[in-house]
């Protein structure tokens, strides 16, 4: 399948300011990757291709939306600056094609973050930042971390799920949140390690979007808010260790892009990780009104202007745009 043939990311897109919704004149061009190595995945791509953009963004999905919808509230508004935008669909997510028999780790899709960053490289040497949203915000930091060839990194939340208070307050309930991490780990060494689980059954998925009719068409995607993850999965997310702890980390600038509005996942969550990041500047930028995937006007407006400032800074072109509110 692919995004072509399916309906539910045009309901959500539905709930978009109308500025933000792709037509048929818009939409990404549709690639298939088969990286190189025992993996086996068709791993799908939103892509706007421009060889003549200073840089490229590698956009990350959390764990209750996928690449298209990267895409219509980033993707494309990056594009539209000048900018070349790829958003991947993790294994699992999305429209992705995972190889017969695989269990997929989050540290797979950390791998494989990395290895998407080296093939872009591979094509030219232009400069590549990654964003991510929500669970894809640390993720872009564990890539990084890992492939150390990143430019900067842009993240809606920065998350430490080794952290009990982010496990307790971002989980179904803090009971969940509590026991989680240790339940599912001590599963994940059972015959229950493929056993799945609705991610709103895990997670506090009901504060997605501030709008209820939103979030009942992001729930009736089964690629992204309405997705089950593994056992497995669940467990190496909760429990991954990053190859470099935030006090070393000196790869690149960071920057958050945090809803001002989002109750999943609010600031005080991201600041405990981001204060211990010292060898690089970090900036912090609240989005008014947004939610915790955005969908709100003077949000998403805030977002792609500070993001455009953020990657034409890394790429040196001119300095950062309006909206950013440097914190270090």
């Amino acid at each position: 399948m692919t995004y072509a043939q399916q309906p539910a990311w045009r309901a959500i897109q539905d709930f978009l300011p109308e500025e933000y919704r792709l037509t048929p004149d818009t939409e990404p061009t549709e690639e298939w990757w088969q990286p190189d190595g025992p993996d086996g995945h068709r791993v799908h791509l939103d892509t706007y291709r421009n060889p003549e953009a200073p840089m490229k963004v590698i956009l990350f999905h959390g764990v209750g939306t996928n690449g298209r919808q990267m895409s219509t509230i980033l993707g494309r508004p990056l594009a539209e600056r000048g900018y070349e935008t790829i958003a991947i669909d993790m294994p699992t997510y999305g429209v992705t094609e995972v190889a017969r028999g695989a269990l997929i780790t989050y540290d797979d899709w950390v791998r494989l973050g990395s290895r998407l960053v080296d093939a872009e490289l591979a094509r030219d040497d232009r400069p590549i930042v990654l964003y991510g949203l929500s669970a894809g915000g640390m993720e872009t930091y564990h890539v990084a971390a890992l492939n150390k060839r990143v430019a900067g990194i842009v993240g809606m939340t920065f998350l430490d799920q080794r952290s009990r208070r982010v496990r307790v307050e971002t989980s179904f309930d803090p009971v969940s949140g509590f026991v989680g991490a240790s339940l599912m780990r001590l599963l994940a060494a059972t015959p229950l390690r493929g056993l799945r689980w609705p991610m709103r059954w895990v997670s506090k998925m009901r504060a997605l979007v501030n709008d209820r009719r939103a979030l009942r068409a992001c729930y009736a995607d089964k690629t992204s808010a309405g997705n089950s993850a593994t056992t497995t999965f669940l467990s190496t997310y909760l429990n991954y260790q990053p190859v470099v702890e935030p006090d070393d980390f000196d790869v690149c600038p960071v920057l958050l892009t945090q809803p001002a509005a989002d109750r999943w996942t609010p600031l005080h969550l991201s600041e405990p990780f981001l204060a211990r990041i010292t060898k690089v500047p970090v900036t912090k930028v609240l989005l008014d009104e947004g939610g915790h995937y955005p969908i709100e006007r003077a949000a998403l407006d805030q977002m792609v202007e500070a993001i455009a400032g953020f990657c034409a800074e890394q790429a040196g072109t001119r300095g950062p745009g309006p909206g950013t509110d440097a914190s270090r």
